[in-house]
């Protein structure tokens, strides 16, 4: 019956009552009556259609109504982004409708679909996105009034003294609504209490919970744990390659406690390199459906914030029983590759192995053996492995340029804090020839295990990324137009290999890193799918992640299935049905807590970099200007510290063109551009509101 309805809506472009439905279809008895509400329930439900005020239904996509994501402003307002909707609605702050920060909504067009702007009214929140708030609770009287941390969620909770958990002024609190007063007031409950707002690191606890970001595990969890091995025993070897003997050690960061790959290589007689990734076998630990999976899979990843991580799994496994540490027998999944000397793959082998690291080196010793020659105390019986490990990663990123890998070498910033997770310093991620050398050798595996499992037509979960779309580029295109640079090519069939060229051609600009990250901007999100879409960004057909199980579950679920498939030949149709319905939900939900993960990172980020900035207001800085808007321009210092120069604060009237982003000054005349450098002072600094603000001292 719900494709009959569907039809039928379809059909008509008025909307329909029931009866109208009901005689349409011929539907005569009660039984089918009653089964007809429950399919409008039902599309409902999903929003396939709308059900009006005046109790008649209608196919969304065939309406004035669109579903979409409402993105609040500070301000109230908003915009909603609608799917296959290259533009975003705007909404007013009186026409919201009761609808906050990342609701989905259904919202009508009341403007012309050729204005220059589209605008709309919500009509129903159909989704809340948010279930819990996190807040600042103080009390008047016996009434606790709730300080959201989230500006762009303009409600007010109000909690009695009751259901307060025994807060108190200053508490940062978690709270779920239970009751509405109206539109925009609520009453609710207090159902964790973080800690006081002045406690150390309580400040990142609550940025971790408006992403319900798990901190603690679960009994359930904990006592599985206790009752697992915590060392490599005889009968866990059975069927595995022992790698003992072999030369196999691990390169990672100077704090790195979980370490998922250790590498080998060995120079073949025919000249060629036989290279070893060896990835801790984490599934063979998690077994699919116990309370530890279950949890792995509704965190999806690990979460590294400035001062702590917060784990997929527990520290037992994680640091423990699966982290490749050294001298000690370590499961795992083995991708050996041979390559010729250049960079082709000759053979491969996936299998299950034991190996026992012989050392557990660090990315700025590595790089100083690499980059300097320098002889580094300890490391003097792997000198030569790290060469020919070093010779073979330039070979393969070289293939990759040629096929059109893009490196948009953007900068990353790390943040140092004290014992008190106070910000002391700011600097930039190091990516030396270590770093890249890893790089180069994981994306080896990840495409050798994705395209032997394609090639057997296997359910599996691919890392897609996917083109860019081409408004999107000719945006790009037309923008650094007005800087001067034309850039030729197809924009309906823009390649990796073009995009890789513009990179190329605008890396001797002086304002190459801005550019860069503009463009890196244009560019769609990376997802997991359970379809193989090929990789853009890598210039990959075909590409999955298998190297990082310990701290992403889908790189569990790869390891899964390669033992599934490979290890226990297990092809029958029932296993290949059950996956194909489990990665649906694998791929969608590792996506979604893959971004409440970077979001979570990046307000981590933006409070403590405005915390740092804090300490140094009235100091002047050199910055160049990355971004113009209609209220100020954005200035990024050598550290990567970012501000706003807001108009309001400068002394001259600027006239915003939006076409070639610049402001000019109405007296001055003085014309600000992106890639200007410039002396700034730092003359605002919320850490609450995360905001940077920035006064023009002079343009350089």
């Amino acid at each position: 019956m719900k494709e009959s309805v569907l039809k039928l809506l379809e059909d008509n472009n008025e909307a329909m009552t029931i009866y109208d439905i009901q005689d349409q279809l011929n539907l005569k008895s009660a039984d089918e009556l009653k089964q007809l509400i429950d399919v409008l329930k039902d599309l409902e439900e999903e929003v396939i259609i709308y059900h009006t005020n005046k109790d008649k239904y209608m196919l969304l996509e065939n309406s004035h109504l669109r579903k979409g994501i409402m993105h609040v402003n500070k301000k109230g307002f908003g915009f909603v982004a609608v799917e296959n909707l290259d533009e975003d609605i705007y909404v007013s702050a009186d026409n919201m409708n009761g609808a906050i920060h990342d609701d989905m909504v259904i919202v009508e067009i009341t403007s012309k679909m050729n204005l220059d702007r589209l605008e709309g009214r919500v009509l129903k929140v159909v989704k809340r996105a948010i279930s819990k708030y996190i807040g600042e609770i103080n009390f008047v009287k016996d009434k606790g009034i709730i300080t959201l941390d989230d500006k762009k969620i303009k409600i007010e909770i109000e909690v009695k003294r009751e259901n307060s958990l025994n807060a108190v002024d200053g508490h940062k609190v978690v709270v779920e609504l239970s009751k509405k007063i109206s539109n925009y007031r609520y009453q609710g409950k207090v159902v964790e209490i973080i800690g006081h707002k002045n406690d150390p690191g309580v400040d990142i606890l609550s940025i971790v919970r408006k992403y319900n970001i798990n901190t603690e595990f679960l009994d359930e969890v904990k006592d599985q744990v206790k009752h697992m091995p915590m060392q490599v025993y005889e009968e866990d070897l059975k069927d595995r390659i022992d790698l003992r003997d072999e030369v196999i050690f691990t390169i990672d960061g100077d704090d790195t406690k979980d370490i998922d790959d250790a590498i080998s290589i060995k120079k073949l007689e025919n000249g060629n390199y036989q290279l070893g990734v060896h990835i801790a076998d984490v599934s063979y630990y998690v077994k699919e459906s116990s309370p530890l999976d279950v949890e792995a899979m509704e965190r999806g990843t690990s979460v590294y914030l400035v001062d702590r991580v917060i784990p997929m799994l527990p520290h037992e496994l994680s640091n423990g029983i699966c982290s490749l540490n050294p001298n000690v027998d370590r499961l795992t999944i083995s991708c050996v590759m041979e390559f010729d000397n250049k960079g082709n793959q000759i053979s491969y082998d996936i299998f299950p192995s034991v190996i026992k690291s012989r050392i557990q080196m660090t990315y700025n010793k590595v790089n100083r053996i690499l980059e300097n020659n320098e002889v580094v105390e300890g490391y003097e019986p792997y000198i030569e492995p790290l060469q020919q490990m070093y010779e073979l990663a330039k070979i393969l990123r070289k293939m990759k340029i040629n096929r059109g890998y893009i490196d948009f070498e953007i900068d990353e910033a790390k943040i140092l804090v004290d014992e008190n997770c106070v910000p002391t310093e700011i600097v930039k991620r190091n990516r030396g020839a270590g770093e890249l050398l890893i790089e180069d050798f994981m994306i080896a595996a990840n495409e050798c295990v994705a395209t032997h499992i394609y090639y057997m037509n296997l359910p599996f979960v691919y890392r897609v990324h996917e083109m860019p779309k081409e408004e999107k580029i000719r945006n790009y295109l037309s923008f650094i137009g007005t800087l001067g640079y034309q850039v030729a090519g197809n924009i309906k069939d823009f390649t990796p290999k073009s995009m890789q060229q513009l990179i190329v051609s605008l890396k001797d600009k002086p304002e190459y890193k801005i550019l860069s990250s503009l463009l890196l901007r244009s560019m769609q999100k990376a997802v997991y799918k359970p379809e193989n879409l090929g990789h853009y960004g890598l210039a990959s057909k075909c590409y999955t992640h298998f190297t990082s199980p310990i701290r992403r579950y889908p790189d569990t679920t790869v390891h899964r299935l390669l033992r599934t498939y490979l290890f226990n030949k297990n092809l029958d149709s029932n296993t290949l049905k059950h996956w194909e319905e489990k990665l649906i939900y694998v791929t969608e939900h590792s996506s979604e807590r893959e971004r409440a993960s970077v979001e979570c990172e990046r307000e981590v980020e933006d409070m403590k970099m405005a915390e740092y900035m804090k300490a140094h207001i009235g100091e002047e800085f050199e910055g160049m200007i990355t971004s113009i808007t209609s209220f100020g321009m954005f200035v990024e210092l050598d550290n990567l510290v970012e501000g706003l120069v807001p108009l309001r604060d400068m002394d001259d009237f600027f006239n915003y063109n939006e076409e070639n982003m610049t402001l000019t000054g109405e007296k001055s005349h003085i014309k600000y551009t992106i890639g200007d450098k410039v002396i700034i002072k730092v003359i605002r600094a919320d850490k609450e509101e995360k905001i940077i603000d920035f006064a023009i001292v002079r343009k350089l």
